[in-house]
């Protein structure tokens, strides 16, 4: 058998891996335990991102002619890849949270919704608070005009209830 044959069901593997992803974060991972991988992994299945160690030519051939073909010059040396098909500061996010006490475990750089961002773009990107959080944050600040209006029309409906008395 070739290798080419050998070799293929990985790229096919990432192929898909990448395939209508909205972000893909290039991790620098060598040093890590075993119980702290672990654990990040685990934090970052339930957040529906796939994590998986890959061979940088590998991620290169099967990026090739997409958006995470940007990703290029940051695949060198031990690289995982965080992909998120649903929410595109997961992978950042979550990972940039375990880096900060994992001090071998740093982002590279990532492609988000098709653009390429950096080491320190990339960070930027981990402080954007999750889907779920900017939704209730919205639906907060929506609720807030609402609530004051209601409370300034019971105080005057209580106004004039004490006034007829």
């Amino acid at each position: 058998m070739a290798k080419f044959e050998i070799k293929q069901p990985v790229i096919d593997e990432v192929k898909a891996l990448l395939d209508g992803a909205q972000s893909a974060v290039a991790v620098k991972y060598l040093g890590i335990t075993v119980e702290q991988d672990t654990k990040m992994r685990k934090e970052l299945r339930e957040n529906g991102v796939s994590y998986k160690v890959f061979k940088n030519t590998l991620i290169k051939r099967a990026a090739a002619g997409t958006d995470f073909e940007q990703l290029g010059p940051v695949l060198e040396g031990p690289t995982a890849l965080a992909v998120s098909k649903t929410d595109a500061t997961a992978p950042a996010r979550i990972v940039a949270k375990y880096a900060k006490d994992i001090k071998c475990v740093e982002l590279k750089g990532g492609v988000v919704e098709g653009a390429y961002y950096d080491q320190a773009m990339i960070q930027e990107i981990a402080n954007i608070p999750g889907r779920e959080e900017l939704i209730s944050r919205l639906l907060g600040s929506m609720q807030s005009p609402v609530a004051n209006f209601a409370r300034v029309i019971k105080q005057i409906a209580e106004k004039d209830e004490n006034a007829a008395d």
